[in-house]
């Protein structure tokens, strides 16, 4: 059964029940209404008949049938009920339809003659079951003479009742009619807005769907017209910081990433570097479009911080590739010098030759500073050495600077972090070509504490903009076409601000900027 028929059958099911249901009630409000109706009727004319001076005073006549049977006829004829009975209060009958039946014991008792009172009720006489009212008559002195029933057969309430009874039934009948052709219409306008898909198709589809977004590396995020997030899958939320499972429906984007997207929301296809705590994210978005209208913007996200780790490691790889292959120039150089030294027998300076070489050549000369205990971060030095070196610009390791070895469980991945952003940034700021370097590892009331102070001779960063050089894109260098700047200190702040720290940045004795960032760690130093 199609998903059309279903609906069609499951709306006409409600519908009908609903218009049985209200039919049946108003059935019996107007079967209600229509006894209610006759029974006000029996109980005026009973009361009329009861109270006139003619036949009160008849009950005193010698035959008071003759006077009381033509008034009770044309009362009866007159207001359209089936009988009006007079009787005395033994129950003998002085007015009956049937003239015969005039002298004889009423066929039900005198219920008003005996109490008083009125009397209703559903009785059978001998004109069959009737709906009756009666009322005592009372003579001039207060006492009771007899009673006057009058009466409608519930045959004749069911005619009257079946009579108005047809026009409801038609009414609902056309109801139902109207209500089965607009299930149909919903069901084909409903059929239409799924695009005609059926439900096993629309479970098929929902599975590949879930399957195709969680299962993919990259961060998908889905934004509707006003730029919130309609969906997201495993990978964005990795990306955007969120626990897996974490529902970000309805969430605006700029909440939950530090960029401005609104020029890369209207050009799609364009990429751009957001942050996304202390993710650097490349983000492109791509329109989506539905029978040639937009309903909204995919944002691809993809994590540019391995990227960048992994463009260190290179590096520090190229750096220390240059090294070894500049030591091994120097140390043929020695090595033909001491060929030399030797075959004209000078052995007293050969041997000089050999002290001076030492244990490490021209690589332990590169070392930046023996105090820097931790491999990641001699590496890293020994690297932006070799890229200061090809930049103009002179990298120095205050020889003061001792950093012990991060703890294992931790790693060094945030002074790496730290460090390698603060050289980056006194790099391309450098126009004098010196960069100098000191790291301070101490034991605190606090517990351990690194310090990492970087200073550069450049233009310095002027007072006013020192609060918000830490912003998101905010750098007080040129941009050139294509590249984001800004991210780098952003990242350092965060960073400390997470380990409990702090960045900040004052003028330096070198003319330009003075980089200091306070790094709480939770290990003991190393020696």
């Amino acid at each position: 059964m199609t998903l059309r028929t279903q609906l069609v059958l499951l709306q006409s099911a409600i519908m009908l029940v609903v218009i049985v249901g209200s039919g049946i009630a108003a059935a019996w409000l107007q079967e209600r209404s229509l006894r209610d109706a006759y029974l006000d009727r029996m109980i005026g004319v009973a009361y009329s008949v009861a109270q006139l001076p003619t036949v009160v005073a008849a009950f005193e006549d010698p035959d008071p049938a003759a006077v009381i049977q033509p008034i009770a006829e044309t009362v009866r004829e007159a207001s359209d009920v089936t009988y009006v009975v007079v009787t005395d209060v033994a129950g003998i009958r002085f007015s009956h339809p049937n003239p015969e039946r005039i002298g004889e014991l009423a066929s039900t008792e005198p219920d008003a003659a005996v109490t008083g009172e009125l009397f209703v009720g559903t009785q059978t006489g001998t004109l069959g079951i009737s709906w009756r009212a009666k009322v005592p008559v009372f003579g001039a002195d207060g006492e009771i003479l007899g009673q006057v029933s009058v009466g409608i057969l519930e045959s004749e309430l069911h005619e009257d009742w079946l009579e108005g009874i047809w026009i409801l039934g038609l009414c609902l009948a056309v109801a139902a009619v109207v209500g089965v052709v607009l299930a149909s219409w919903a069901a084909a306008h409903v059929r239409r807005r799924i695009y005609g898909l059926e439900p096993e198709e629309i479970k098929s589809m929902l599975e590949t769907r879930n399957a195709t977004l969680h299962g993919i590396g990259e961060g998908l995020v889905v934004l509707d017209e006003r730029g919130a997030i309609v969906l997201c899958n495993d990978a964005g939320l990795r990306l955007l910081g969120r626990e897996r499972g974490v529902d970000l429906t309805g969430v605006p984007i700029g909440d939950v990433l530090d960029a401005d997207l609104a020029p890369l929301l209207e050009d799609a296809g364009e990429q751009q570097l957001v942050l996304a705590g202390e993710r650097v994210l490349v983000a492109r978005a791509d329109t989506v479009v539905v029978d040639g209208r937009s309903v909204g913007t995919v944002l691809i996200l993809r994590d540019r911080t391995e990227l960048d780790a992994a463009l260190r490691d290179l590096a520090g790889a190229q750096g220390m590739t240059e090294t070894l292959r500049a030591q091994q120039h120097e140390f043929a150089n020695t090595l033909h010098t001491l060929g030399g030294l030797l075959e004209l027998g000078e052995r007293d300076a050969a041997m000089a030759v050999i002290e001076r070489a030492g244990a490490g050549g021209a690589l332990s000369s590169l070392e930046p500073t023996r105090g820097v205990l931790d491999l990641e971060v001699s590496a890293l030095l020994l690297a932006k050495r070799a890229q200061a070196r090809e930049a103009g610009v002179e990298l120095v390791v205050r020889p003061e600077s001792t950093l012990g070895v991060a703890d294992p469980e931790v790693g060094a991945g945030d002074w790496v972090t730290v460090l390698g952003n603060l050289i980056d940034n006194a790099l391309d700021a450098s126009t004098g070509g010196r960069v100098e370097v000191a790291i301070d590892d101490a034991v605190t009331s606090e517990g351990r504490v690194v310090t990492i102070v970087v200073d550069d001779d450049g233009p310095g960063v002027p007072p006013e903009r020192r609060g918000a050089i830490f912003d998101a894109e905010v750098s007080t260098k040129a941009h050139p076409a294509g590249l984001a700047r800004g991210y780098g200190l952003t990242l350092v702040r965060r960073v400390a601000e997470r380990l409990g720290g702090t960045a900040s940045v004052e003028a330096s004795p070198l003319g330009g900027a003075r980089f200091v960032a306070r790094l709480p760690a939770a290990s003991e130093v190393l020696a």
